[in-house]
């Protein structure tokens, strides 16, 4: 091994070890700091933020978990009404297509005009209160889903606002 060699190790040793120690200019007076006391006042008000923040911290955490359970609900109850209100749609249809083709096979069994105008026209009244009937069920079904939905949402609101007028 070469001096050069040797004295460079030597020297990135030393170099190391001065980074390495907590202040890198601690050697040196100039860049040293001199050690203050905080004064107790402004300790305070920094413990005082501190929880504050904490404080503030543990309501928005709270405030958010109450929102995403709330959306949580929210989407359960809308996707157990959707699927409700298919299985009442496709019912209607089925009813109704049972209808129609008992219809159809009653009108190929009529001989005269005037029993398949008969035919037509009881199942056109029976057809429209049915579909009537039908359509009304469905409005209702709909209106309690969306009331369902609504209530917690308007609920939290509500409780929210009032929140905001206490403090």
């Amino acid at each position: 091994m070469t001096t050069a060699e040797t004295t460079s190790k030597t020297t990135s040793k030393a170099r190391a070890s001065k980074t390495a120690s907590a202040a890198p200019f601690a050697d040196f007076e100039a860049f040293s700091m001199p050690k203050m006391e905080v004064p107790a006042a402004f300790r305070e008000a920094s413990e005082k933020g501190l929880d504050q923040a904490r404080e503030a911290y543990s309501k928005v955490k709270t405030a958010a978990e109450d929102a995403t359970d709330l959306i949580e609900d929210t989407f359960e109850t809308s996707r157990q009404g959707a699927v409700e209100l298919n299985s009442k749609a496709v019912d209607a249809a089925k009813v109704n297509t049972d209808a129609t083709f008992s219809f159809m096979k009653d009108m190929m069994a009529v001989k005269t005009l005037a029993e398949a105008i008969e035919l037509q026209s009881g199942f056109a009244r029976k057809q429209f209160d049915v579909l009537s009937t039908q359509a009304k069920d469905m409005q209702e079904f709909a209106t309690k889903l969306s009331t369902e939905v609504t209530a917690p949402v308007k609920d939290a609101l509500e409780k929210s606002f009032k929140q905001v007028k206490a403090a």
